[in-house]
Protein backbone atom coordinates (compact mmCIF):
# COMPACT_ATOMS: atom_id res chain seq x y z
CA UNK A 1 0.00 0.00 0.00
CA UNK A 2 2.79 2.43 0.83
CA UNK A 3 4.42 1.80 -2.52
CA UNK A 4 1.15 2.41 -4.37
CA UNK A 5 0.61 5.65 -2.44
CA UNK A 6 4.12 6.89 -3.27
CA UNK A 7 3.51 6.23 -6.95
CA UNK A 8 0.41 8.46 -6.91
CA UNK A 9 2.19 11.45 -5.34
CA UNK A 10 3.74 13.84 -7.89
CA UNK A 11 7.47 14.07 -7.33
CA UNK A 12 8.76 17.26 -5.75
CA UNK A 13 12.30 17.89 -4.48
CA UNK A 14 12.22 20.33 -1.53
CA UNK A 15 14.75 23.15 -1.52
CA UNK A 16 13.99 24.32 2.02
CA UNK A 17 11.29 23.97 4.65
CA UNK A 18 8.37 24.76 2.33
CA UNK A 19 6.78 21.32 2.83
CA UNK A 20 6.73 21.75 6.61
CA UNK A 21 5.25 25.23 6.23
CA UNK A 22 2.49 23.96 3.93
CA UNK A 23 1.63 21.14 6.34
CA UNK A 24 1.51 23.53 9.29
CA UNK A 25 -0.64 26.00 7.36
CA UNK A 26 -3.06 23.23 6.41
CA UNK A 27 -3.25 21.94 9.97
CA UNK A 28 -4.19 25.38 11.29
CA UNK A 29 -6.41 26.46 8.41
CA UNK A 30 -4.14 29.26 7.27
CA UNK A 31 -3.97 30.52 3.65
CA UNK A 32 -0.63 30.34 1.86
CA UNK A 33 0.84 32.56 -0.86
CA UNK A 34 3.60 31.24 -3.13
CA UNK A 35 5.83 33.85 -4.78
CA UNK A 36 8.32 33.08 -7.53
CA UNK A 37 9.21 33.07 -11.23
CA UNK A 38 7.46 31.06 -13.90
CA UNK A 39 8.38 27.39 -14.13
CA UNK A 40 10.21 27.12 -10.79
CA UNK A 41 7.94 24.39 -9.37
CA UNK A 42 5.13 26.20 -7.53
CA UNK A 43 2.31 24.22 -9.14
CA UNK A 44 4.13 20.90 -8.79
CA UNK A 45 4.71 21.73 -5.12
CA UNK A 46 0.99 22.25 -4.51
CA UNK A 47 0.12 19.04 -6.39
CA UNK A 48 2.69 17.14 -4.32
CA UNK A 49 1.41 18.51 -1.01
CA UNK A 50 -2.26 17.92 -1.83
CA UNK A 51 -1.51 14.30 -2.72
CA UNK A 52 0.68 13.86 0.35
CA UNK A 53 -2.09 15.15 2.60
CA UNK A 54 -4.71 13.13 0.75
CA UNK A 55 -6.79 16.19 -0.07
CA UNK A 56 -8.75 16.90 -3.28
CA UNK A 57 -7.11 19.70 -5.27
CA UNK A 58 -9.01 22.30 -7.28
CA UNK A 59 -6.62 24.29 -9.46
CA UNK A 60 -7.68 27.52 -11.17
CA UNK A 61 -5.45 29.17 -13.79
CA UNK A 62 -6.31 32.82 -13.26
CA UNK A 63 -6.64 35.20 -16.19
CA UNK A 64 -7.94 38.66 -17.07
CA UNK A 65 -11.54 37.53 -17.52
CA UNK A 66 -11.73 35.30 -14.44
CA UNK A 67 -14.57 36.59 -12.27
CA UNK A 68 -15.92 35.77 -8.85
CA UNK A 69 -18.77 33.85 -10.52
CA UNK A 70 -16.23 31.59 -12.24
CA UNK A 71 -14.93 30.61 -8.79
CA UNK A 72 -18.21 30.45 -6.90
CA UNK A 73 -20.57 29.02 -9.52
CA UNK A 74 -23.58 30.01 -11.59
CA UNK A 75 -26.99 28.87 -12.79
CA UNK A 76 -26.85 26.89 -16.04
CA UNK A 77 -29.45 25.36 -18.32
CA UNK A 78 -29.38 21.56 -18.19
CA UNK A 79 -32.05 19.43 -19.83
CA UNK A 80 -34.42 22.35 -20.08
CA UNK A 81 -34.01 23.23 -16.39
CA UNK A 82 -32.01 25.93 -14.67
CA UNK A 83 -29.68 24.34 -12.14
CA UNK A 84 -26.98 25.70 -9.87
CA UNK A 85 -23.44 24.46 -10.62
CA UNK A 86 -20.70 25.00 -8.03
CA UNK A 87 -17.45 26.60 -9.15
CA UNK A 88 -14.04 25.21 -8.08
CA UNK A 89 -13.75 27.40 -4.99
CA UNK A 90 -17.20 26.40 -3.74
CA UNK A 91 -16.46 22.73 -4.39
CA UNK A 92 -13.21 22.99 -2.44
CA UNK A 93 -15.03 24.56 0.51
CA UNK A 94 -17.85 22.00 0.46
CA UNK A 95 -15.44 19.05 0.17
CA UNK A 96 -12.80 20.35 2.56
CA UNK A 97 -10.21 20.38 -0.21
CA UNK A 98 -7.40 22.65 -1.35
CA UNK A 99 -8.16 25.45 -3.81
CA UNK A 100 -5.10 26.68 -5.69
CA UNK A 101 -5.35 30.01 -7.53
CA UNK A 102 -2.41 30.13 -9.93
CA UNK A 103 -1.27 33.69 -10.81
CA UNK A 104 -4.02 35.17 -8.68
CA UNK A 105 -3.26 38.81 -9.55
CA UNK A 106 -4.32 38.12 -13.13
CA UNK A 107 -7.94 37.68 -12.00
CA UNK A 108 -10.51 40.47 -11.90
CA UNK A 109 -10.76 42.64 -8.80
CA UNK A 110 -14.08 41.17 -7.67
CA UNK A 111 -12.25 37.90 -6.94
CA UNK A 112 -10.41 39.58 -4.06
CA UNK A 113 -13.72 40.49 -2.41
CA UNK A 114 -14.69 36.81 -2.40
CA UNK A 115 -11.35 35.67 -0.97
CA UNK A 116 -11.14 38.03 1.99
CA UNK A 117 -13.76 36.28 4.19
CA UNK A 118 -12.00 32.96 3.50
CA UNK A 119 -8.61 34.30 4.58
CA UNK A 120 -9.45 35.56 8.04
CA UNK A 121 -11.07 34.15 11.16
CA UNK A 122 -14.49 33.96 9.45
CA UNK A 123 -13.43 31.34 6.89
CA UNK A 124 -16.74 31.80 5.09
CA UNK A 125 -17.88 31.87 1.49
CA UNK A 126 -21.01 33.82 0.65
CA UNK A 127 -23.01 32.61 -2.36
CA UNK A 128 -25.30 35.53 -3.12
CA UNK A 129 -27.19 33.75 -5.90
CA UNK A 130 -28.37 30.93 -3.62
CA UNK A 131 -28.34 32.78 -0.31
CA UNK A 132 -25.91 30.28 1.20
CA UNK A 133 -23.10 31.14 3.56
CA UNK A 134 -20.65 28.26 3.67
CA UNK A 135 -18.27 27.85 6.59
CA UNK A 136 -15.04 26.21 5.49
CA UNK A 137 -14.38 22.91 7.30
CA UNK A 138 -11.08 22.15 8.98
CA UNK A 139 -9.59 20.47 5.89
CA UNK A 140 -10.13 23.41 3.54
CA UNK A 141 -7.07 25.42 2.50
CA UNK A 142 -6.65 28.35 0.13
CA UNK A 143 -3.36 28.57 -1.75
CA UNK A 144 -2.49 31.30 -4.25
CA UNK A 145 0.58 32.09 -6.31
CA UNK A 146 1.93 34.97 -8.31
CA UNK A 147 5.07 36.14 -10.00
CA UNK A 148 6.37 39.36 -8.37
CA UNK A 149 8.54 40.03 -11.44
CA UNK A 150 5.45 40.56 -13.60
CA UNK A 151 3.73 43.04 -11.31
CA UNK A 152 2.93 46.46 -12.68
CA UNK A 153 0.94 49.51 -11.61
CA UNK A 154 -2.36 48.04 -12.83
CA UNK A 155 -1.80 44.51 -11.52
CA UNK A 156 -0.25 44.53 -8.11
CA UNK A 157 -1.37 42.60 -5.07
CA UNK A 158 -2.64 45.03 -2.45
CA UNK A 159 -1.00 44.89 0.99
CA UNK A 160 -4.45 44.36 2.50
CA UNK A 161 -4.71 41.12 0.52
CA UNK A 162 -1.09 40.00 0.75
CA UNK A 163 -1.07 40.32 4.53
CA UNK A 164 -3.94 37.84 4.84
CA UNK A 165 -1.62 35.01 3.72
CA UNK A 166 1.38 33.20 5.03
CA UNK A 167 3.99 33.55 2.32
CA UNK A 168 6.99 31.72 0.95
CA UNK A 169 9.32 32.66 -1.89
CA UNK A 170 10.32 30.13 -4.53
CA UNK A 171 13.33 30.40 -6.80
CA UNK A 172 15.03 28.17 -9.31
CA UNK A 173 16.69 25.13 -7.67
CA UNK A 174 20.39 25.02 -6.92
CA UNK A 175 22.38 23.38 -9.74
CA UNK A 176 22.74 19.94 -8.17
CA UNK A 177 19.06 19.78 -7.26
CA UNK A 178 17.99 21.13 -10.65
CA UNK A 179 20.14 18.52 -12.40
CA UNK A 180 18.47 15.73 -10.41
CA UNK A 181 15.00 17.11 -11.19
CA UNK A 182 15.66 17.40 -14.94
CA UNK A 183 17.17 13.90 -15.07
CA UNK A 184 14.16 12.42 -13.29
CA UNK A 185 11.54 14.27 -15.35
CA UNK A 186 13.13 13.88 -18.78
CA UNK A 187 14.93 10.53 -18.62
CA UNK A 188 18.09 12.09 -20.05
CA UNK A 189 21.31 10.98 -18.37
CA UNK A 190 23.07 13.31 -15.94
CA UNK A 191 26.13 13.81 -18.12
CA UNK A 192 23.97 15.32 -20.88
CA UNK A 193 21.78 17.30 -18.51
CA UNK A 194 24.73 18.97 -16.76
CA UNK A 195 25.52 21.37 -19.68
CA UNK A 196 21.84 22.38 -19.81
CA UNK A 197 21.93 23.30 -16.13
CA UNK A 198 25.16 25.27 -16.64
CA UNK A 199 23.56 27.06 -19.57
CA UNK A 200 20.57 27.97 -17.41
CA UNK A 201 22.87 29.42 -14.77
CA UNK A 202 24.62 31.61 -17.34
CA UNK A 203 21.33 32.86 -18.80
CA UNK A 204 19.94 33.70 -15.36
CA UNK A 205 23.12 35.64 -14.55
CA UNK A 206 22.85 37.81 -17.64
CA UNK A 207 22.19 41.51 -17.13
CA UNK A 208 21.38 44.21 -19.64
CA UNK A 209 19.58 41.77 -21.93
CA UNK A 210 15.91 42.11 -22.83
CA UNK A 211 14.80 39.09 -20.83
CA UNK A 212 11.96 39.37 -18.32
CA UNK A 213 13.12 36.19 -16.61
CA UNK A 214 15.80 33.56 -16.84
CA UNK A 215 15.16 30.15 -18.31
CA UNK A 216 12.81 28.07 -16.16
CA UNK A 217 13.40 24.55 -14.90
CA UNK A 218 10.33 23.58 -16.92
CA UNK A 219 12.04 24.65 -20.16
CA UNK A 220 15.16 22.69 -19.23
CA UNK A 221 12.98 19.61 -18.82
CA UNK A 222 11.43 20.27 -22.24
CA UNK A 223 14.87 20.56 -23.86
CA UNK A 224 16.14 17.42 -22.13
CA UNK A 225 13.01 15.51 -23.13
CA UNK A 226 13.57 16.40 -26.78
CA UNK A 227 17.20 15.35 -26.52
CA UNK A 228 16.24 12.08 -24.84
CA UNK A 229 13.87 11.49 -27.73
CA UNK A 230 16.73 11.77 -30.23
CA UNK A 231 16.60 15.43 -31.27
CA UNK A 232 19.97 17.09 -31.87
CA UNK A 233 21.17 19.43 -29.13
CA UNK A 234 21.02 22.68 -31.19
CA UNK A 235 17.48 22.00 -32.37
CA UNK A 236 16.27 21.00 -28.90
CA UNK A 237 17.74 24.12 -27.28
CA UNK A 238 16.40 26.34 -30.05
CA UNK A 239 12.85 25.03 -29.65
CA UNK A 240 12.76 24.71 -25.87
CA UNK A 241 14.92 27.59 -24.65
CA UNK A 242 15.88 30.25 -27.20
CA UNK A 243 12.54 30.70 -28.96
CA UNK A 244 10.42 30.66 -25.76
CA UNK A 245 12.68 33.18 -24.00
CA UNK A 246 12.58 35.99 -26.55
CA UNK A 247 11.28 37.13 -29.93
CA UNK A 248 14.06 39.69 -30.28
CA UNK A 249 16.54 38.66 -32.98
CA UNK A 250 19.52 40.26 -31.20
CA UNK A 251 18.68 38.54 -27.94
CA UNK A 252 18.28 35.21 -29.70
CA UNK A 253 21.68 35.66 -31.35
CA UNK A 254 23.28 36.40 -27.98
CA UNK A 255 21.66 33.30 -26.51
CA UNK A 256 22.94 31.14 -29.36
CA UNK A 257 26.44 32.51 -28.76
CA UNK A 258 26.10 31.53 -25.11
CA UNK A 259 24.98 28.04 -26.10
CA UNK A 260 28.02 27.74 -28.37
CA UNK A 261 30.26 28.74 -25.47
CA UNK A 262 28.76 26.14 -23.10
CA UNK A 263 28.72 23.36 -25.66
CA UNK A 264 31.84 24.52 -27.50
Amino acid sequence: MMKDLAQTIPHYAPSGRECALFTMAHTHGLPLLLKGPTGCGKTRFVEHMAATLGKPLFTVACHDDLSAADLIGRYLLKGGETVWVDGPLTRAVREGGICYLDEVIEARKDVTVVLHPLTDNRRTLMIDRTGEELVAPAGFMLVASYNPGYQNVLKRMKPSTRQRFLSVTFDFPKPDLELAVVVRESGLDAARVAPLVRLAGHIRALSGMDLEEGVSTRLLIYAATLMAGGMAIPQAIEAAIIEPLSDDADVQTALRDLVATVYG
